[in-house]
């Protein structure tokens, strides 16, 4: 008999888990209706039914803090939904996890009945089963946000920085970010490119973007290597709670060159938490680094996860014009006036990357100031020289294409342009060949660079002229024809 009870209890038990489920994900589907699909996976994904019985819906949060946010943002929908569930008369218990303690447990009367409309929501007191108060590592007590100085350079704006085919989607989704910070679904925007690429220069402008439409908002530029190092103080001086209510307050998080988190275990386990309490509470996170997130080496998987979240945009080198503008950008500001065949032959020959492009100009002005002679373009060919890389100078995909459409005798514009006239596409074809192999630029920015074509056709281009040296002896002698030429550029 004994046996049989307990039997029967089992059976009940998992009767009543199994409707729980079944009552909560009614509830889910309701919600799920309501609310943006970032919102539901946040915010209701976590969320664990755990019993429902006389008339009382009990469910598991993962925090104190998550339990205020579906208070504070969600109640009126928890209301309406359960009311059309379950009943005007039911009961919404919570059991909140808390870190190091037992499952602490908090009542909520949801007014569903006619008398409950439009009322505030009622306290709610959490009577603690455990003995200990909440762990809350974010409250500092005397902490103001006003003494947080934002680090940002003046002189980093979107008034100065150029826009082109190279960045217009990071600049784009820079100024929209910054209208409305951590209300966009570009949260985070993790900015990625090689050296020199501006990267500093536009996460700071939308910091500065930010201050400028929102005051009040508390922006915080950072390096990874400054909040290592600000977590080594906070450990040495056993004030961790400080370091972590510190960055809490941040209303816009920037953090540049995130790849210096590597290897950096505990910072990286502490970033991660501030990570997901500024993005719980709509905070906006901006971060930079040299490469995707999917290519970050020695980082734990779930910040790459998290950085994968929002938007993921790729900073390119600029292109000709591109270049040629940034060059009169910066000599109107430093007050100079060169002539377009100057400014024409370092765009031409300085393609790695702009700040290698202000250092030549730099350079160029030293000269002329030291040796009290105007500027030519012997001088700046003499500069160009000693100070860029010949390869990093010559073979840009400008160059390439150049060279294969001056041997396939070819209009440049051409080999952009749509038309698929077998003499053009094999041509183009050969110039993202060569772009791919003698570059190290990504396949969807020379895609793009050849009339905006995706980087399954760049992939496609490089096979078809792999398969053709192989099968086709004139083909290949055309290929080594034009290679020849390109390595005379670069000699």
């Amino acid at each position: 008999m004994l046996d049989q009870s307990k039997n029967t209890q089992a059976v009940l038990e998992i009767d009543m888990e199994m409707n729980v489920r079944e009552i909560w994900g009614r509830c889910l589907t309701k919600i799920r209706d309501n609310i943006n699909a970032q919102s539901y996976r946040t915010w209701f994904e976590p969320i664990v039914p755990l019993k429902y019985e006389h008339k009382i819906l009990t469910i598991q949060v993962p925090s104190q803090f998550f339990f205020e946010w579906l208070e504070e943002h969600y109640i009126d929908l928890i209301k309406r939904t359960i009311r059309h569930v379950l009943g005007t008369e039911t009961q919404l218990v919570y059991s909140i996890v808390v870190v190091d303690n037992p499952l602490e447990s908090c009542t909520v009367n949801i007014p569903t009945s006619a008398h409950g409309h439009g009322a505030k929501n009622p306290l709610v007191s959490l009577p603690i089963q455990s003995g200990k108060e909440p762990i809350n590592h974010f409250v500092i007590p005397g902490l103001k946000k006003a003494s947080i100085d934002p680090q940002l350079n003046p002189n980093y704006t979107f008034d100065n920085f150029i826009e082109g085919e190279c960045n217009s989607l990071a600049r784009t989704s820079g100024s929209t970010i910054a209208a409305t910070p951590g209300q966009t679904s570009f949260n985070p925007i993790f900015v990625y490119g090689g050296v020199g690429l501006g990267k500093t220069h536009l996460i700071q402008a939308i910091g500065n973007e930010v201050k400028r439409y929102h005051p009040h908002k508390v922006v915080l530029y950072v390096s990874a290597e400054r909040f290592v190092s600000h977590f080594v103080d906070s450990v040495r001086s056993n004030n961790l709670s400080a370091f972590l209510a510190h960055y809490q307050l941040v209303d816009v998080l920037i953090v540049d060159d995130i790849q210096f988190l590597a290897s950096k275990d505990k910072t990286q386990d502490n970033f991660f938490h501030v990570f997901n309490q500024l993005h719980q509470k709509q905070k906006q996170i901006i971060l930079a680094a040299d490469c995707a997130p999917k290519d970050l080496k020695n980082i734990e998987e779930r910040l790459i996860s998290r950085f994968k979240w929002g938007l993921s945009v790729e900073l390119c080198p600029p292109s000709v014009g591109t270049r040629m503008e940034i060059l009169r950008k910066k000599m109107y500001q430093d007050g100079i006036s060169l002539p377009d065949e100057i400014i024409e032959y370092i765009a031409h020959n300085v393609s790695s990357n702009i700040r290698e492009l202000e250092g030549v100009v730099i350079s160029v002005l030293a000269q002329s100031s030291l040796q009290r002679k105007e500027i030519d373009l012997n001088m700046v060919k003499a500069v160009v020289k000693s100070l860029v890389r010949q390869h990093d100078r010559e073979l840009s995909i400008e160059t390439i294409t150049n060279e294969v459409s001056l041997f396939f005798k070819l209009e440049v514009e051409l080999l952009k342009d749509k038309t698929r006239k077998r003499e053009v596409v094999q041509a183009r074809q050969v110039a993202m060949y060569f772009a791919k192999e003698l570059t190290n630029t990504s396949l969807k920015t020379i895609g793009s660079y050849f009339g905006g074509r995706d980087h399954s056709t760049v992939i496609h281009a490089v096979q078809t002229v792999n398969d053709l040296v192989d099968t086709q002896r004139d083909f290949r002698n055309q290929v080594e024809e034009i290679r020849k030429r390109l390595k005379v550029i670069t000699a």
